[in-house]
């Protein structure tokens, strides 16, 4: 599904959000400035939009994974218009078995990508276990808005506006009825911070964007 609408992520992606998605990225790398991150790993890096910002506002050498090809064929691409192939690396790689060793990065950071793990607590658990003690995790995700009338008027545009918007520019209409349908099932966001705690992960938390759309998670692997 992904191959089939690589071609026009980002621009869907920046139309459907109407830009706001680049300010949300912006703020969930803002939290890597404390730590100071060597080597960050960006699970289901898409078309590489976080490993690229990440890159230039952290000057940190990122490692991107994703299971879709055509996504990363466009990612280094852009890559490489931006000069940044010294910094960045992408990777055929599933989230659920992450091909690197324990304790091996300084974070590790996934947009709008946690919601399409097959086992949720398995993907976190890997993730959990690449990250080096001390290290945070961040995850964007959109989640379901609490405000009732906001929330009735994003139903309506996730479940019928978004995936005609899809079907004019031809794009695959399933895949962002996939996406209303995704973000409906994810668990909510106390449920979520609940499912990290039982990872193994500590200092939880979360914090709302845009009237509820979106939500910025943050945990770090306990140090030892």
């Amino acid at each position: 599904m992904f191959d089939a609408i690589a071609g026009r992520y980002d621009f869907m992606n920046r139309f459907l959000s109407a830009g706001t998605d680049r300010g949300w990225r912006k703020k969930a790398i803002r939290r890597f400035e404390k730590d100071r991150p060597a080597l960050l790993l960006d699970v289901a890096t898409g078309t590489g939009d976080m490993a690229i910002m990440a890159a230039k506002q952290l000057n940190t050498k990122v490692i991107g994974i994703d299971i879709s090809k055509k996504m990363l064929e466009i990612g280094r691409e852009k890559i490489a218009k931006e000069n940044l192939s010294a910094l960045i690396e992408l990777k055929a790689g599933d989230g659920e078995t992450i091909n690197f060793p324990d304790n091996t990065f300084d974070g590790v950071m996934v947009a709008f990508g946690v919601r399409n793990f097959e086992h949720l607590e398995k993907g976190l658990q890997e993730i959990f276990r690449v990250l080096k003690p001390g290290a945070q995790l961040v995850i964007l995700e959109c989640t379901k808005p609490r405000i009732p009338g906001i929330r009735t008027l994003y139903n309506f545009y996730m479940g019928m506006i978004a995936p005609q918007l899809a079907r004019w520019f031809n794009q695959n209409k399933q895949a962002y009825q996939y996406l209303s349908a995704s973000v409906e099932a994810f668990p909510d966001r106390n449920e979520f911070t609940d499912i990290l705690d039982r990872t193994g992960f500590s200092e939880t938390g979360w914090k709302s964007l845009t009237l509820g759309v979106c939500c910025l998670y943050s945990a770090r692997k306990p140090a030892q």
